[in-house]
Order: C-alpha cells, then structure tokens, then sequence
C-alpha cells in the first residue's frame, strides 16, 4: 500500500465526520471561494459534497482526500485527483485540485499536494495526462500549477466565466506508447 504522505502533509480519504472542518473551517469563508462558480452556503451541501467523494472512491479508484497536518494531524483542506467529465472539450479526463484554509495559504501546502497527486496519479494510478482549470484571475493557483509543473495549454469559456486551462503529461507513457506503436 502506497503511503499517502509527503514530509509535512498526510492525505486520507474524506470521511462524513470532515463535515464541520469542510465548512466551519474551509467552505464558509468567502474568500476561499472568491474564485469558484458556486458557493457554500450551508453544511449539508457539505455533506452532499463528501457522499459523492466517498462514492468517486468506489466508482473511479480516486477523488479529492482530506489534508492534514502531519506533526499535528490537523486538517486543513482537501486536494487530489478527480474523475471529471464535459469540461473545455474533454469528454472524461483526470482533474487535479485544492482547496485550504485560507491561514494555511502561502506555506507551499497546494504545491506539495499538487505535486504528490501528480506523482501518484503517474506512478500508481498509471494516468496518462492530468489537467487543472483556473479563474484566469486567480494568479496564486496558476502559481501553483506551473510551479507542480503544469503547462498553460489555453483559454476557455466555462459558464460565462474565463477559466486557464492546464495540462501535464506522462512521459512515461509517452515513451511506452510510442515504442508499443513502432511495433
């Protein structure tokens, strides 16, 4: 079994008691939300939130986890890759995001996640490409994609709002399939 862990961080499935933290601590700030089409206005949408997730675990082998303070196992926001589906194109693709209480912002906590969950969705999960969206105005996330090695691939409409769109690639795969397709 793969440790689910980096040098500061531990990721692990979110759970229906993470109801609280996701919105007491996280969702119910506006600033967290500043950037994203639809917020939360109350804990059961929540809870709606995490049933999906635990369902994205069973049906796809992956979804956003939980992170969490290793020396203090205190949680601080979710990050992960997602199965997503119809977004600028792509009709099913590997998303990968974050979200942290704000406090928690500019300690390098969404890099370090980010680039775990690109290193595992190539080396466990065997993905081919991974792809991230942003608010074209949301520098501080851009920052962090390109910095986990992301390329800006384009802008794109999504429901009236100008999102950046980002991709990074295998290389590993890209070799492997270009030696299966020369035979």
């Amino acid at each position: 079994m793969v440790k689910l862990e980096t040098q500061r961080l531990i990721f692990r499935e979110l759970e229906s008691n993470d109801d609280e933290n996701l919105f007491e601590l996280l969702d119910s700030d506006p600033d967290v939300h500043k950037f994203l089409e639809i917020a939360v206005v109350n804990i059961d949408q929540c809870r709606d939130a995490i049933k999906s997730i635990r369902n994205q675990y069973k049906m796809n082998g992956t979804g956003r986890m939980a992170v969490l303070i290793k020396e203090t196992k205190e949680f601080i926001g979710w990050a992960g890759l997602k199965l997503e589906h119809n977004v600028n194109g792509h009709e099913q693709y590997y998303d990968i995001g974050y979200r942290f209480i704000k406090r928690y912002w500019g300690n390098g906590y969404a890099t370090e996640a980010t680039q775990f969950f690109i290193n595992y969705g190539f080396n466990v999960l065997k993905i081919d490409k991974i792809c991230a969206f942003t608010d074209k105005d949301n520098i501080a996330s851009r920052k962090v994609l390109e910095k986990s090695g992301l390329k800006f691939i384009e802008m794109f409409d999504d429901n009236g709002n100008e999102e950046a769109w980002y991709e990074i690639v295998n290389t590993q795969s890209m070799v492997l399939n270009k030696i299966l397709n020369t035979k």
